[in-house]
């Protein structure tokens, strides 16, 4: 008796924008990879569909490139992932986990841009009152014990993230995660020299020092 022939499964009846989103979602991880010589075939792949199916909702490749960059530039993944990190951890904990996204983020993006070539548009700038009540959140159990204001927090790790990330650097720095948060941690918080302010002459009137 003969085997029934399994026919491949079709893609699943999906509204046009829908279908679109889900096509370029798949599409974003074989980017780096190959670049803009990805082909249909791979996409259709990786989307679960026929190649036909792609341009029902597409008119070309290069249109879903663009679609596939405008979904990997994306912030709102970057931040829900920054947004799920407990503010109840240790600080230094916390600062290496954020520098670990930051990183990652710059990482794909470096290598995302550097796979297509010709440089796609630049992602947008940074939302910055939506990332600062991120870092005030998650800084808060600490607030009173930084000497700068979460806007410049953010600002240091964004700025150590991204030299760190930089593939000319990222291999030479010899600097992880977490001893750049050992940097900032210790950068921030403010912590006087207990030897320099044994040696520092006080300014308090005579007879009005501290007795205990």
């Amino acid at each position: 008796m003969t085997a029934p022939v399994t026919k491949p499964s079709r893609a699943r009846p999906m509204p046009v924008d829908e279908r679109r989103a889900a096509i370029a979602r798949a599409t974003v991880p074989l980017l780096s990879i190959h670049g803009r010589d990805v082909t249909t075939r791979q996409i259709a792949e990786a989307a679960g569909v026929a190649e036909g199916t792609l341009f029902r909702v597409f008119d070309n490749k290069e249109a879903i490139i663009d679609a596939a960059v405008e979904v990997f530039l994306d912030p709102e993944p970057f931040r829900d992932a920054l947004r799920r990190i407990d503010p109840s951890l240790p600080l230094e904990l916390k600062m290496q986990l954020v520098i670990d996204r930051f990183q990652d983020r710059f990482s794909g993006i470096f290598g995302v841009f550097a796979a297509l070539g010709n440089r796609p548009r630049p992602p947008a700038a940074p939302n910055i009152e939506i990332i600062v009540g991120i870092f005030e959140r998650l800084l808060a159990p600490e607030l009173e014990r930084l000497r700068v204001p979460p806007a410049d927090v953010f600002a240091f790790v964004r700025i150590i993230a991204f030299s760190s990330a930089m593939p000319q650097f990222s291999q030479t720095t010899g600097l992880d995660s977490d001893r750049l948060a050992d940097l900032i941690v210790h950068g921030i918080i403010g912590r006087r020299d207990v030897a320099t302010e044994a040696s520092t002459p006080s300014t308090a009137p005579r007879g009005t020092e501290p007795c205990c």
